[in-house]
């Protein structure tokens, strides 16, 4: 297979401007069909994956993200391609005959190795081992570790993934687990994901956990599945910690509207890990996040929200994640207030304080790559809600919070977007004027 400098890849590359060596044009993904037999013991990966997609523009050739494993075989459409190559992060593949505008066409890719995380601006991100299982966490760009993809928020896709391992280890991914057997000391599981879902948040979480369901809280909608993964040792804790999350679920879902997938889970790994992570219908916390003492009520319900903004509704551009991470901050302050704790008003109120001790040289609506996590767009997008809750009234407010994320559900998601539907559905003019203070100055706004 022939390597072909990334200057040449020409308009196969479409990549975010915060990200411009992942995502690909000329294409939208539909569906991925992923096939991995993982050994734990020796970090080897063999695998197949099936891309169902659409060509938006005629295709000489396109490119998939894909990175640190080697290709075995190629096919589109049952066939081989004219020319394969590759670069450190696409696989560029040029089939016999072009592809027209409009037709849908499967790539089948098989390939192996040992994966591992990519390293990025905001450090290793992807498939990565634990001590004794594996995590992955893609945000923003590490889905390519571990198979061929289109790895740009906006290009979602349902999905089926199916792992085997070691028996002994459970495995939890994305969606509905639609059957499980076990077979010469291996496990298969496989795993349905029938709702949109952008690459980065499709995961696989390999563990020695026990499992148990838990029992859902009345909501307005139906009953969400809800179940919890984690080491034994760790049992009594995590019954106490995560005893909230249906009550989170049911108010969140009153709040936001329906819960937007068919179950949620939460899988506590053996390991510590520096942030708790969302992704597509769970939520992966570390041990250090446990303490039997409701001490990570906070980042529970933080990463609970994300189910609604960020995994629901996607942003399309990654310089809106203020939408993503405004929203669930917002929600930490919403479940404390709904729950006895301080109220929002408070809440709002301290955070600006912090706020204004701190240098005012980011505009949160477009942080640049290097600001994406900054915590100032988590708190200050948090804030800008909160100004436009105040100003809208608490029935109006989440009346048209209601609305901008059923008119969205499964898309993909802009500030634009957000100020449209909020002001059609409050009947109010406010919202504009307030984003842009609080979300376009880097001056702080009072309250």
């Amino acid at each position: 297979m022939a390597a072909i400098p990334a200057s040449e890849i020409g308009s196969a590359t479409a990549g975010d401007d915060y990200l411009p060596t992942s995502g690909n044009g000329g294409y939208t993904a539909l569906h991925y069909d992923l096939d991995l037999d993982y050994r734990v013991a020796t970090n080897r990966l063999t695998a197949e994956a099936v891309i169902r997609a659409r060509a938006t523009q005629p295709l000489a050739r396109f490119s998939l993200d894909f990175a640190g494993l080697s290709v075995v075989k190629v096919t589109i459409d049952g066939a081989r391609p004219k020319k394969l190559a590759e670069t450190t992060r696409k696989l560029v593949i040029t089939p016999e005959q072009p592809i027209a505008e409009g037709d849908e066409f499967t790539v089948h890719v098989r390939y192996r190795g040992a994966p591992h995380p990519i390293r990025s601006a905001w450090g290793e991100v992807g498939w990565e081992e634990l001590a004794d299982g594996v995590i992955v966490a893609g945000q923003p760009c590490g889905a390519s570790s571990w198979f061929p993809c289109n790895d740009h928020p906006a290009d979602k896709a349902t999905y089926r993934i199916v792992v085997a391992c070691e028996a002994g280890y459970t495995t939890v991914s994305n969606g509905e687990l639609v059957s499980r057997s076990s077979r010469s000391g291996r496990t298969t599981s496989t795993f349905e994901m029938r709702q949109p879902m952008a690459t980065y948040l499709a995961t696989v979480q390999i563990g020695r956990y026990r499992s148990r369901a838990v029992t859902p809280a009345p909501a307005p909608a139906a009953p969400v599945a809800q179940a919890l993964f984690y080491p034994q040792s760790l049992e009594t804790q995590v019954a106490v910690d995560f005893a909230r999350v249906p009550d989170m679920v049911a108010l969140f879902s009153g709040l936001f509207g329906p819960y937007p997938f068919e179950s949620y889970s939460v899988v506590v790994t053996h390991d510590e890990l520096e942030i708790p992570l969302e992704a597509q219908g769970l939520a992966v916390f570390g041990r250090n996040h446990v303490d039997g003492a409701h001490g990570s009520d906070r980042l529970i319900a933080h990463e609970l929200a994300h189910q609604w903004f960020g995994n629901c509704l996607t942003v399309a551009r990654w310089r809106d994640i203020w939408l993503h991470e405004g929203f669930a901050c917002y929600a930490e302050w919403i479940w404390a207030e709904a729950s006895g704790g301080r109220p929002a008003d408070a809440s709002a109120a301290a955070y600006r304080a912090r706020l204004d001790a701190l240098p005012k040289d980011i505009v949160i609506g477009d942080p640049g790559p290097q600001g994406m996590f900054d915590d100032r767009v988590y708190k200050r997008g948090a804030l800008a809600l909160h100004a436009v809750r105040r100003a809208l009234g608490d029935e109006v407010f989440y009346t048209a919070l209601r609305a901008y994320v059923a008119e969205c559900r499964y898309g993909a998601v802009s500030t634009e977007d957000f100020v449209e539907i909020m002001e059609a559905s409050s009947g109010s003019e406010a919202v504009g004027p307030l984003i842009e203070r609080w979300i376009y100055s880097k001056a702080l706004p009072k309250l």
